[in-house]
């Protein structure tokens, strides 16, 4: 497990990702990164290649206090983009999600929500869930 992160490049938003790659933008602070498809070092936070192991590789703050271990819901993202990419939710998630609060249906956790093919994926961290001050973690909220 590696705490480096991986280098950031600007990515045209203007044009799909080259065949092979991943692009993934986070909301709403709109970052968006771009990488090879199953390429990415995994970071040991959420399953590998899920959003949450996405999120560590490339320094964005997406909450998870239990580690990424499907112990909690606050990873929980709705997915806006992308979801025939995603593995099935398994009993785990699914049983956790219905403690989450404001779960519709394009919910998932990002720790166990895993890009499973090439493609664009867009996710939004709901607005009652974003955690700008944590301990340990940088503050990414607005204005930061």
């Amino acid at each position: 497990m590696s705490d480096e992160i991986v280098e950031v490049h600007e990515v045209d938003r203007s044009k799909p990702p080259a065949e092979g790659m991943v692009r993934v933008t986070y909301l709403p602070e709109g970052r968006t990164v771009e990488f090879e498809f199953d390429t990415l070092p995994y970071q040991g936070h959420g399953l590998p290649m899920s959003f949450l192991d996405v999120a560590e590789n490339y320094g964005i703050f997406l909450d998870h206090a239990c580690g990424g271990v499907c112990a909690c819901t606050t990873c929980h993202l709705h997915v806006k983009e992308g979801a025939k990419g995603l593995s099935e939710p398994e009993d785990l998630e699914l049983d956790r999600m219905e403690t989450a609060a404001g779960i519709e249906l394009n919910s998932r956790l990002g720790c166990q929500a895993v890009i499973e093919q090439p493609g664009t994926y867009v996710v939004e961290i709901p607005k009652w869930n974003r955690n700008y001050v944590q301990e340990g973690k940088p503050s990414h909220g607005p204005g930061s």
